[in-house]
């Protein structure tokens, strides 16, 4: 048993006591890392095992079922000659009982040198204790793997924040809650795809390395490849690679994977993430609203369990259908009190948005003038699922100018409990039009907006050669995830956040 904490002592001491024990084991014949070890079942598999045969042959449970079971000790209570560990797996957690007389004297005395944390496999029988508990009465026991440093603190658990990010595997071993989160997002991953698939899209890959970034507004990453001796740039996203295969003749396209943009860090931005964007030929941002708003009410249902309504972050958002939908410049006057639609003058703009308390930097136009009023004084008011539409064309270069007023585009995005979860728009095919858009761009670029979009030549020549009419659609994988776990921190729902070097 590994000795109580004295205040004298230091985790360099406890880990050199552990050191010692695994020694002990090492001069008993007795490898300490085991290479591998055979188990008949997980945990929760042997409790309900247990449970389905208990509730029709209580004599059978009486006598005990045989288990051969594995995991990390995480618990331990000394009585006598009787010790009780608690052993959790991926699974769930059980409890073990050592008896002196049931494992032999000699061995039972190996038991002092098992500390929280180690890994051990077990045989025995299970059945419950008199107090009711399903247990395993251990009668085999083996050290698998020797733990060097102790877990973290019992009854408290690790709660520090920064140590949680940091050091995952601690945060997965004191909060087994997280790892059930983490399920729910590979869950909610897994729902995607199924959905898409069923309705006939191609899942794909398209490259991460760039020679121009593009298909979004953001500071790339920039890297370089030795062999060819050229700069290239971790993709800010997939849009321009799977709109080419939409000119290629697939009709129906999407990808899940990961995204790079070198922009700031806070509770919804990791510079790191990912994405799934999907793109559908002959289809506009109207009909795309309608499958988009059956995706994720489809996704969300499944994973959150109810049809009508869930909490985040203490607010209740009633997922009933339809969705709200609000064109972006009425919701503004709705929310803001500001008209920035009859003005096209990015002073003008300005002053409405400071007049309303939104701080504009000098390098802002009219359009991002617009989003930012949008992101202050909008977007935390839409806590039921809303769709926002029609959006300004110099903040949205990819996407067809809308078809009875060309200052505008047909783009909509989807926001719930506050998020943006996606952004989606009829796409772009005018190669004469996309060239121009991309020019203004450029000159964004040249005035100091290190966020506008390159000019992508091999792109435009795709263009040319015919896309077909085409709405697409990007979602926030994390985002939703953070929905779907009611996380109020990107970085809960990634498993290795990018952190600040100490």
């Amino acid at each position: 048993m590994e000795e109580p904490f004295k205040e004298h002592s230091t985790l360099q001491e406890l880990r050199e006591n552990r050191i010692r024990k695994m020694n002990h084991f090492r001069e008993r014949g007795d490898n300490p890392y085991k290479y591998t070890f055979q188990r008949s079942a997980k945990i929760a598999e042997i409790r309900k095992q247990f449970e389905n045969i208990e509730q029709e042959h209580v004599e059978q449970t009486q006598e005990g079922i045989p288990a051969t079971l594995a995991g990390r000790i995480t618990a331990r209570r000394e009585q006598g000659k009787s010790t009780f560990m608690d052993l959790r797996d991926e699974s769930g957690r059980i409890q073990l009982f050592f008896g002196e007389n049931q494992v032999g004297a000699d061995k039972y005395e190996t038991l002092k040198d098992f500390d929280l944390g180690d890994f051990i496999g077990v045989v025995g029988s299970v059945r419950r204790t008199k107090r009711g508990e399903i247990t395993l009465f251990v009668k085999e026991f083996q050290i698998l793997t020797k733990s060097l440093r102790s877990l973290p603190e019992k009854f408290h658990g690790l709660t520090d924040v920064e140590t949680r990010y940091r050091q995952r595997y601690l945060d997965l071993v004191a909060n087994p809650e997280v790892m059930d989160g983490f399920r729910k997002r590979t869950q909610m991953i897994d729902e995607i795809r199924s959905y898409l698939k069923e309705r006939g899209f191609l899942e794909v890959e398209t490259p991460m390395l760039h020679p121009i970034p593009g298909g979004a507004t953001a500071r790339p990453f920039i890297t370089h490849h030795n062999a060819y001796d050229t700069d290239l740039y971790l993709r800010i996203a997939p849009e321009l690679y799977l709109k080419r295969l939409i000119v290629g003749g697939f009709e129906r396209v999407f990808e899940i994977n990961r995204c790079f943009r070198n922009e700031g860090v806070d509770t919804k931005h990791n510079p790191e993430f990912t994405i799934m964007e999907l793109y559908e030929a002959y289809q506009d941002y109207l009909g795309l609203m309608e499958e988009t708003e059956d995706l994720f009410y489809t996704v969300m249902t499944r994973i959150i369990g109810s049809e009508e309504s869930f909490t985040y972050q203490e607010q209740q958002i009633s997922l009933t259908r339809p969705w709200k939908r609000i064109p972006l410049h009425e919701a503004i006057r709705q929310f803001a009190g500001i008209d920035l639609e009859t003005t096209r003058d990015r002073d003008e703009a300005k002053r409405l948005a400071e007049q309303v308390g939104v701080e504009i930097r000098p390098e802002m136009g009219y359009g991002k003038i617009v989003d930012e009023v949008m992101s202050t004084k909008v977007k935390p008011h839409l806590i039921h699922p809303t769709f926002l539409y029609d959006y300004p064309i110099e903040i949205s270069p990819l996407a067809k100018k809308k078809r009875d007023n060309p200052a505008l585009t047909e783009r909509y995005q989807l926001f719930i409990g506050g998020l943006e979860v996606c952004n989606a728009f009829s796409e772009l095919n005018d190669p004469l039009d996309q060239k121009e858009r991309f020019m203004e761009q450029m000159r964004l670029r040249e005035a100091g907006d290190d966020e506008a979009q390159y000019l992508d030549e091999d792109f435009l020549t795709a263009l040319e050669v015919g896309m077909p009419p085409t709405a697409g659609l990007g979602i926030g994988i994390d985002r939703l995830a953070m929905l779907c776990t009611n996380s109020s921190s990107i970085r809960d729902v990634i498993l290795f956040p990018l952190l600040r070097k100490l």
